[in-house]
Protein backbone atom coordinates (compact mmCIF):
# COMPACT_ATOMS: atom_id res chain seq x y z
CA UNK A 1 0.00 0.00 0.00
CA UNK A 2 1.47 3.49 -1.11
CA UNK A 3 1.31 6.20 1.90
CA UNK A 4 0.36 9.67 0.70
CA UNK A 5 3.34 11.86 0.89
CA UNK A 6 3.09 14.37 3.84
CA UNK A 7 5.34 16.68 5.41
CA UNK A 8 6.84 15.39 8.95
CA UNK A 9 9.03 17.09 11.77
CA UNK A 10 11.76 15.35 13.51
CA UNK A 11 9.80 14.16 15.74
CA UNK A 12 8.20 12.11 13.39
CA UNK A 13 4.57 13.84 13.69
CA UNK A 14 3.08 13.90 10.01
CA UNK A 15 0.53 17.16 8.81
CA UNK A 16 -0.92 17.16 5.32
CA UNK A 17 0.82 19.08 2.27
CA UNK A 18 -1.93 21.61 1.56
CA UNK A 19 -2.02 22.77 4.82
CA UNK A 20 0.32 26.38 5.46
CA UNK A 21 3.04 25.33 8.02
CA UNK A 22 6.70 26.56 8.01
CA UNK A 23 7.78 24.37 11.28
CA UNK A 24 6.53 21.60 13.30
CA UNK A 25 4.57 21.72 16.33
CA UNK A 26 7.73 20.60 18.34
CA UNK A 27 9.36 23.69 16.33
CA UNK A 28 11.37 21.77 14.38
CA UNK A 29 12.33 22.26 10.78
CA UNK A 30 9.22 19.90 8.68
CA UNK A 31 10.87 17.56 5.26
CA UNK A 32 8.35 15.74 2.63
CA UNK A 33 8.17 12.10 3.03
CA UNK A 34 10.54 10.41 0.33
CA UNK A 35 9.37 10.25 -3.12
CA UNK A 36 9.69 7.75 -5.52
CA UNK A 37 11.22 10.12 -8.13
CA UNK A 38 10.96 10.15 -12.09
CA UNK A 39 12.61 9.09 -15.39
CA UNK A 40 13.82 10.58 -18.20
CA UNK A 41 10.27 10.15 -19.99
CA UNK A 42 8.55 12.30 -16.92
CA UNK A 43 10.23 15.78 -17.83
CA UNK A 44 8.54 17.41 -19.76
CA UNK A 45 10.78 19.21 -22.71
CA UNK A 46 8.10 21.82 -23.80
CA UNK A 47 8.44 23.67 -20.59
CA UNK A 48 11.85 25.85 -20.87
CA UNK A 49 11.98 26.63 -16.88
CA UNK A 50 12.60 24.11 -14.49
CA UNK A 51 9.03 23.43 -13.80
CA UNK A 52 9.68 21.00 -16.80
CA UNK A 53 10.64 18.52 -13.40
CA UNK A 54 7.09 19.66 -12.01
CA UNK A 55 6.28 15.47 -11.83
CA UNK A 56 9.26 15.21 -9.13
CA UNK A 57 6.83 17.28 -6.94
CA UNK A 58 5.07 16.26 -4.19
CA UNK A 59 1.64 18.12 -5.11
CA UNK A 60 0.38 19.28 -8.52
CA UNK A 61 0.90 23.17 -8.84
CA UNK A 62 -2.44 24.39 -11.18
CA UNK A 63 -0.83 27.70 -11.66
CA UNK A 64 3.57 28.00 -10.57
CA UNK A 65 4.37 31.59 -10.09
CA UNK A 66 7.45 31.15 -12.73
CA UNK A 67 9.34 33.63 -13.81
CA UNK A 68 11.70 31.36 -16.15
CA UNK A 69 14.23 30.15 -13.27
CA UNK A 70 15.95 26.92 -14.19
CA UNK A 71 17.77 25.91 -17.48
CA UNK A 72 21.39 27.68 -16.42
CA UNK A 73 24.18 26.94 -18.77
CA UNK A 74 26.80 23.67 -17.76
CA UNK A 75 29.83 25.01 -18.57
CA UNK A 76 33.46 23.87 -18.72
CA UNK A 77 36.35 24.84 -16.52
CA UNK A 78 39.97 23.97 -15.98
CA UNK A 79 41.48 24.24 -12.22
CA UNK A 80 45.05 23.58 -12.07
CA UNK A 81 44.63 20.86 -14.82
CA UNK A 82 41.24 19.74 -13.45
CA UNK A 83 38.58 19.23 -15.77
CA UNK A 84 35.29 20.10 -14.45
CA UNK A 85 32.25 22.06 -15.13
CA UNK A 86 30.21 24.93 -13.46
CA UNK A 87 26.42 25.67 -13.18
CA UNK A 88 26.58 29.94 -13.30
CA UNK A 89 23.21 30.45 -11.39
CA UNK A 90 23.10 33.92 -12.01
CA UNK A 91 21.18 33.26 -15.19
CA UNK A 92 17.92 32.77 -12.84
CA UNK A 93 15.64 35.81 -12.65
CA UNK A 94 17.37 37.53 -9.72
CA UNK A 95 20.53 36.53 -10.25
CA UNK A 96 21.10 33.62 -7.85
CA UNK A 97 19.97 29.96 -7.28
CA UNK A 98 17.50 31.28 -4.56
CA UNK A 99 14.72 31.68 -7.37
CA UNK A 100 14.92 27.55 -7.80
CA UNK A 101 13.47 27.14 -4.24
CA UNK A 102 11.69 30.43 -3.89
CA UNK A 103 9.26 29.88 -7.49
CA UNK A 104 7.64 26.31 -5.59
CA UNK A 105 7.50 27.69 -1.99
CA UNK A 106 5.73 30.64 -3.36
CA UNK A 107 3.62 29.06 -5.79
CA UNK A 108 2.14 26.55 -3.32
CA UNK A 109 1.57 29.52 -0.94
CA UNK A 110 -0.16 31.28 -3.44
CA UNK A 111 -2.20 28.21 -4.00
CA UNK A 112 -2.98 27.86 -0.07
CA UNK A 113 -4.21 31.31 0.02
CA UNK A 114 -1.40 33.25 1.63
CA UNK A 115 -1.92 36.62 0.82
CA UNK A 116 1.20 37.82 2.96
CA UNK A 117 4.66 36.54 3.85
CA UNK A 118 7.67 37.38 6.10
CA UNK A 119 11.27 36.31 5.09
CA UNK A 120 14.85 37.35 6.44
CA UNK A 121 18.12 37.46 4.27
CA UNK A 122 21.46 38.19 4.04
CA UNK A 123 20.23 39.67 0.52
CA UNK A 124 19.52 37.11 -2.72
CA UNK A 125 17.04 34.83 -0.82
CA UNK A 126 15.06 38.43 0.21
CA UNK A 127 14.99 39.93 -3.56
CA UNK A 128 14.07 36.64 -4.61
CA UNK A 129 11.20 36.23 -2.26
CA UNK A 130 10.06 40.30 -3.13
CA UNK A 131 9.93 39.35 -6.69
CA UNK A 132 8.36 35.67 -6.60
CA UNK A 133 5.71 37.61 -3.63
CA UNK A 134 5.25 41.02 -6.55
CA UNK A 135 4.33 38.09 -9.44
CA UNK A 136 2.18 36.46 -7.48
CA UNK A 137 0.37 39.35 -5.81
CA UNK A 138 1.89 38.33 -2.30
CA UNK A 139 2.80 41.29 0.33
CA UNK A 140 6.61 40.72 0.87
CA UNK A 141 8.39 42.10 4.12
CA UNK A 142 11.72 41.45 4.33
CA UNK A 143 14.12 41.67 7.33
CA UNK A 144 18.01 41.88 6.14
CA UNK A 145 21.47 42.18 8.55
CA UNK A 146 22.28 46.68 7.97
CA UNK A 147 25.49 45.26 6.24
CA UNK A 148 23.90 43.62 3.38
CA UNK A 149 24.73 44.67 -0.19
CA UNK A 150 22.98 47.87 -1.47
CA UNK A 151 22.15 46.32 -4.63
CA UNK A 152 20.35 43.39 -2.99
CA UNK A 153 18.28 45.55 -0.47
CA UNK A 154 17.25 48.04 -3.89
CA UNK A 155 16.32 45.07 -5.61
CA UNK A 156 14.16 43.56 -3.10
CA UNK A 157 12.65 47.64 -2.56
CA UNK A 158 11.94 48.63 -6.06
CA UNK A 159 9.73 44.70 -6.24
CA UNK A 160 7.68 46.51 -3.94
CA UNK A 161 8.85 44.66 -0.65
CA UNK A 162 9.23 46.59 2.73
CA UNK A 163 12.64 45.72 3.87
CA UNK A 164 13.72 46.40 7.06
CA UNK A 165 17.56 46.67 8.04
CA UNK A 166 18.71 45.08 11.16
CA UNK A 167 21.53 45.86 13.09
CA UNK A 168 23.68 42.75 14.53
CA UNK A 169 25.03 39.40 12.94
CA UNK A 170 22.97 37.58 10.51
CA UNK A 171 21.70 34.85 13.20
CA UNK A 172 20.64 37.89 15.01
CA UNK A 173 18.18 38.88 11.47
CA UNK A 174 16.66 34.79 11.76
CA UNK A 175 15.65 34.95 15.78
CA UNK A 176 13.74 38.16 15.08
CA UNK A 177 11.73 37.02 12.24
CA UNK A 178 10.74 33.80 14.13
CA UNK A 179 9.45 35.89 16.84
CA UNK A 180 7.83 38.15 13.94
CA UNK A 181 5.77 34.54 12.68
CA UNK A 182 3.41 34.95 15.28
CA UNK A 183 1.51 37.55 13.00
CA UNK A 184 3.04 37.04 9.91
CA UNK A 185 3.73 33.69 7.77
CA UNK A 186 7.24 32.84 7.60
CA UNK A 187 7.98 32.14 4.07
CA UNK A 188 11.43 31.54 5.06
CA UNK A 189 14.05 29.85 2.50
CA UNK A 190 15.93 28.59 5.17
CA UNK A 191 12.81 26.92 7.62
CA UNK A 192 9.96 26.33 4.67
CA UNK A 193 9.96 22.82 3.45
CA UNK A 194 8.57 23.34 -0.57
CA UNK A 195 11.87 25.82 -0.93
CA UNK A 196 13.99 22.61 -0.33
CA UNK A 197 11.42 20.91 -3.08
CA UNK A 198 12.15 24.20 -5.57
CA UNK A 199 16.36 23.57 -4.83
CA UNK A 200 16.27 19.76 -5.52
CA UNK A 201 15.21 20.28 -9.24
CA UNK A 202 19.13 21.53 -9.66
CA UNK A 203 19.76 17.89 -9.01
CA UNK A 204 16.97 16.89 -12.01
CA UNK A 205 18.59 19.67 -14.01
CA UNK A 206 22.56 18.43 -13.67
CA UNK A 207 21.45 15.01 -14.21
CA UNK A 208 19.63 15.62 -17.88
CA UNK A 209 22.63 18.23 -18.96
CA UNK A 210 24.93 15.02 -18.15
CA UNK A 211 22.58 13.21 -21.01
CA UNK A 212 20.34 11.81 -17.84
CA UNK A 213 23.40 10.62 -15.98
CA UNK A 214 24.85 11.30 -12.46
CA UNK A 215 28.09 13.47 -11.90
CA UNK A 216 30.71 11.83 -9.62
CA UNK A 217 31.20 14.48 -7.67
CA UNK A 218 28.97 18.24 -6.69
CA UNK A 219 30.66 21.21 -4.89
CA UNK A 220 28.67 23.58 -3.47
CA UNK A 221 29.09 26.26 -0.94
CA UNK A 222 26.54 26.24 2.02
CA UNK A 223 25.81 28.88 4.56
CA UNK A 224 22.27 27.18 5.85
CA UNK A 225 22.50 24.06 3.34
CA UNK A 226 19.63 24.42 1.39
CA UNK A 227 21.68 23.34 -1.96
CA UNK A 228 23.17 20.48 -0.50
CA UNK A 229 19.89 19.21 0.88
CA UNK A 230 17.95 20.04 -2.74
CA UNK A 231 20.61 17.70 -4.03
CA UNK A 232 20.48 14.89 -1.63
CA UNK A 233 16.84 15.23 -2.42
CA UNK A 234 16.86 15.30 -5.85
CA UNK A 235 19.89 12.56 -6.57
CA UNK A 236 18.46 10.44 -3.75
CA UNK A 237 15.13 10.30 -5.76
CA UNK A 238 16.64 9.64 -9.11
CA UNK A 239 18.42 6.77 -7.05
CA UNK A 240 14.89 5.59 -5.88
CA UNK A 241 13.56 5.86 -9.42
CA UNK A 242 16.08 3.84 -11.05
CA UNK A 243 17.31 6.83 -13.03
CA UNK A 244 20.69 7.09 -12.00
CA UNK A 245 23.18 3.85 -10.46
CA UNK A 246 24.74 5.81 -7.21
CA UNK A 247 24.46 9.32 -5.81
CA UNK A 248 27.07 11.92 -6.11
CA UNK A 249 29.80 12.67 -3.98
CA UNK A 250 28.73 16.15 -2.10
CA UNK A 251 31.67 18.22 -1.70
CA UNK A 252 30.81 21.42 0.24
CA UNK A 253 32.74 24.54 0.63
CA UNK A 254 32.19 27.01 3.96
CA UNK A 255 33.90 30.44 4.70
CA UNK A 256 36.91 29.80 7.68
CA UNK A 257 35.14 32.88 9.46
CA UNK A 258 31.96 31.31 9.37
CA UNK A 259 32.07 27.09 9.54
CA UNK A 260 30.22 25.59 11.70
CA UNK A 261 28.95 23.15 9.83
CA UNK A 262 32.50 22.26 8.91
CA UNK A 263 33.75 21.58 12.60
CA UNK A 264 30.42 20.15 12.92
CA UNK A 265 31.20 17.31 10.58
CA UNK A 266 34.80 17.60 11.06
CA UNK A 267 34.38 16.18 14.77
CA UNK A 268 32.27 13.89 13.28
CA UNK A 269 29.17 15.49 15.38
CA UNK A 270 25.64 15.24 14.59
CA UNK A 271 24.67 18.79 15.08
CA UNK A 272 26.20 22.01 15.02
CA UNK A 273 27.88 23.83 18.22
CA UNK A 274 27.88 27.20 19.13
CA UNK A 275 30.68 29.24 18.09
CA UNK A 276 32.46 32.61 18.27
CA UNK A 277 32.32 32.99 14.30
CA UNK A 278 33.93 36.28 12.44
CA UNK A 279 32.64 38.35 9.52
CA UNK A 280 33.12 37.22 6.12
CA UNK A 281 33.00 38.81 2.85
CA UNK A 282 31.53 35.48 2.01
CA UNK A 283 28.41 37.02 3.16
CA UNK A 284 25.79 34.61 1.91
CA UNK A 285 27.20 31.35 3.41
CA UNK A 286 27.43 33.25 7.10
CA UNK A 287 25.16 31.45 9.25
CA UNK A 288 26.42 30.82 12.78
CA UNK A 289 23.26 27.94 13.53
CA UNK A 290 21.97 26.56 10.46
CA UNK A 291 18.21 25.19 11.13
CA UNK A 292 18.82 22.10 9.43
CA UNK A 293 22.23 21.33 10.48
CA UNK A 294 21.34 17.67 11.18
CA UNK A 295 19.94 17.08 7.80
CA UNK A 296 23.03 18.91 5.81
CA UNK A 297 25.38 16.79 7.87
CA UNK A 298 23.52 13.57 7.29
CA UNK A 299 23.49 14.33 3.71
CA UNK A 300 27.01 14.96 2.75
CA UNK A 301 28.14 11.65 5.41
CA UNK A 302 25.57 9.42 3.05
CA UNK A 303 26.94 10.35 -0.43
CA UNK A 304 30.20 9.60 1.03
CA UNK A 305 31.47 13.26 0.61
CA UNK A 306 33.51 15.79 2.56
CA UNK A 307 33.67 19.60 3.61
CA UNK A 308 36.13 22.14 3.98
CA UNK A 309 36.36 25.80 5.43
CA UNK A 310 38.15 28.18 3.16
CA UNK A 311 40.82 30.60 4.64
CA UNK A 312 39.02 34.16 4.25
CA UNK A 313 42.00 35.48 2.35
CA UNK A 314 41.69 32.78 -0.29
CA UNK A 315 38.23 34.08 -0.99
CA UNK A 316 39.03 37.62 -3.02
CA UNK A 317 41.71 35.93 -5.16
CA UNK A 318 39.04 33.12 -5.92
CA UNK A 319 36.67 35.38 -6.52
CA UNK A 320 38.96 37.52 -9.35
CA UNK A 321 40.28 34.29 -10.54
CA UNK A 322 36.54 33.35 -11.92
CA UNK A 323 36.63 37.07 -13.11
CA UNK A 324 39.33 36.88 -15.08
CA UNK A 325 37.86 33.46 -16.43
CA UNK A 326 34.45 35.63 -17.73
CA UNK A 327 32.70 34.02 -14.66
CA UNK A 328 31.38 37.24 -12.58
CA UNK A 329 30.86 35.19 -9.32
CA UNK A 330 29.59 36.37 -5.92
CA UNK A 331 32.37 36.18 -3.47
CA UNK A 332 29.96 33.47 -1.87
CA UNK A 333 29.93 31.32 -4.84
CA UNK A 334 33.95 31.90 -4.97
CA UNK A 335 35.32 29.59 -2.44
CA UNK A 336 34.50 26.44 -4.41
CA UNK A 337 37.34 27.29 -6.04
CA UNK A 338 39.94 27.02 -3.24
CA UNK A 339 37.82 24.00 -2.03
CA UNK A 340 38.27 22.61 -5.16
CA UNK A 341 42.11 22.56 -4.56
CA UNK A 342 41.71 21.37 -0.92
CA UNK A 343 39.39 18.36 -2.05
CA UNK A 344 41.81 17.26 -4.41
CA UNK A 345 44.84 17.34 -2.36
CA UNK A 346 42.69 14.93 -0.15
CA UNK A 347 42.16 12.86 -3.23
CA UNK A 348 37.85 13.54 -2.90
CA UNK A 349 38.47 14.91 -6.45
CA UNK A 350 40.27 12.96 -9.20
CA UNK A 351 41.39 13.44 -12.84
CA UNK A 352 38.91 12.36 -15.19
CA UNK A 353 36.05 12.25 -12.50
CA UNK A 354 32.79 14.50 -13.98
CA UNK A 355 32.53 17.03 -11.49
CA UNK A 356 29.59 20.34 -11.39
CA UNK A 357 30.68 23.02 -9.02
CA UNK A 358 27.71 25.24 -8.31
CA UNK A 359 28.17 29.05 -8.65
CA UNK A 360 25.39 30.50 -7.03
CA UNK A 361 24.79 33.98 -7.19
CA UNK A 362 26.14 37.26 -9.12
CA UNK A 363 28.90 39.48 -8.41
CA UNK A 364 26.42 42.01 -9.49
CA UNK A 365 24.79 41.56 -6.56
CA UNK A 366 27.75 41.87 -4.13
CA UNK A 367 28.81 45.34 -5.40
CA UNK A 368 30.52 47.00 -2.33
CA UNK A 369 32.18 43.54 -1.33
CA UNK A 370 34.12 43.69 -4.85
CA UNK A 371 34.57 47.28 -4.41
CA UNK A 372 36.39 46.12 -1.46
CA UNK A 373 38.04 43.10 -2.85
CA UNK A 374 39.45 45.39 -6.19
CA UNK A 375 40.62 48.48 -3.59
CA UNK A 376 42.78 45.92 -1.63
CA UNK A 377 44.17 44.76 -4.92
CA UNK A 378 45.04 48.39 -5.80
CA UNK A 379 45.79 50.23 -2.69
CA UNK A 380 46.14 54.26 -3.29
CA UNK A 381 49.88 55.29 -3.52
CA UNK A 382 51.21 57.10 -0.87
CA UNK A 383 51.26 60.85 -0.59
CA UNK A 384 54.71 62.47 -1.56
Amino acid sequence: MTTEPALVDRGGRRYPLGEPRWCGADGSPLAVTALGGLTRDDVDTTVRSQWRYAAALPIPVAQPVSLGEGVTPLLPLRIDGLELAVKPEWHNPTASFKDRGTTVMISVLAQQGVREVLEDSSGNGGSSVAAYAAAAGIRATILAPAATSAAKIQQSRFHGATVELVPGPRQAIADEAVRRSATTFYASHNWHPFFLQGTKLLAYEIWEDLGFSAPDAVVLPAGAGSLVLGCHLGFGELLAAGAIRRRPRLLVAQPQHCSPLVAAFTAGADAVVPGAWQATVAEGTAIARPVRDREVLHAVRASGGDMAAVAEADIGPATAELAHRGLYAEPTSAIVVPAIREFRRRGALRNGDTIVAVLTGSALKASDAIAGLLAAQNPPAPNG
